[in-house]
């Protein structure tokens, strides 16, 4: 992550510590993970629209408790330097395409690791999720067609959604580009990756989140990245801050690193 970036992760933490409920200001806010917005209420009907929170939870810094890999699987994630998780190595040797050389966070990983506050609107035939992170968005098709057989790769894939009950969007997702990681651990993905998402509308306040992976080529079965992640709506007019990551940030990021190195 470049300098800017944990210097606004540090201050939203400090910000929650000290100020609990700062995050109900109506602007600029870095996600802290507080009390949900409004009077509780049932969940309306098929409709996830509105300004979300995960909190740290959203931020999983250890990376995921993957399935076992394939041989492939282990010459992928063996070939990724993270600077996190299981795999870490020093910060010289990093290796990360987000955080080295700015490339886009990719899906899943957005919703994987850096799922800050995001915005939901619904339209007649899409669900369209504007993410904090990056200020990125994604398209979530549900006029009821299917996914592509076979997809060239994006970023943040091809996705479709259907409701199953009043409350519940179940997404599936293929065509990702195996250029991203999964999280910040390195865990890898091939391009033939499909998740599944499931979002559930407990109630007005919160719904949950929950992330399948299926991808036969790096793993040995099916895993469950993200299992009922509780996610809070924010205030009506709430402005998110801007966590936009640039090439020229990582690029300085490297060079102090480097010369750091070169001191010691």
């Amino acid at each position: 992550m470049r300098p800017r970036l944990v210097f606004l992760a540090l201050l939203a933490a400090m910000l929650a510590a000290a100020f609990p409920y700062a995050q109900t200001k109506p602007w600029n806010n870095a996600g802290l993970s507080g009390p949900p917005a409004g009077p509780a209420g049932p969940a309306p009907r098929r409709d996830l629209s509105g300004t979300w929170d995960a909190g740290n939870g959203g931020i999983q810094p250890t990376g995921h408790i993957a399935a076992p890999f394939t041989p492939r699987g282990e010459e992928m994630a063996k070939a990724n330097h993270p600077g996190n998780g299981t795999r870490l190595v020093q910060v010289t040797d990093d290796n990360d395409p987000l955080s080295t050389m700015g490339d886009p966070t990719g899906f899943p990983r957005i919703v994987m690791y850096e799922l800050r506050p995001f915005q939901i609107v619904q339209t007649p035939n899409q669900v369209l999720i504007l993410y904090m992170f990056e200020k990125r968005w994604r398209v979530i098709w549900t006029d009821g067609r299917a996914l592509p057989a076979n997809p060239d790769p994006r970023w943040y894939g091809y996705s479709v959604g259907r409701w199953v009950d009043d409350t519940t969007l179940v997404v599936n997702s293929v065509g990702t580009d195996d250029r991203t990681w999964l999280d910040n651990a390195g865990n890898p993905h091939s391009n033939n990756l499909k998740v599944e998402e499931r979002y559930h509308r407990v109630n007005r306040q919160t719904m949950e989140l929950t992330v399948t992976l299926d991808d036969p080529a790096i793993y040995t079965k099916p895993w469950m990245a993200v299992d009922k992640l509780k996610i809070n709506l924010m205030p009506d007019g709430s402005d998110l801050m801007e966590m936009i990551p640039s090439a020229s940030e990582a690029a300085a990021y490297r060079r102090v690193i480097a010369s750091q190195a070169k001191t010691k």
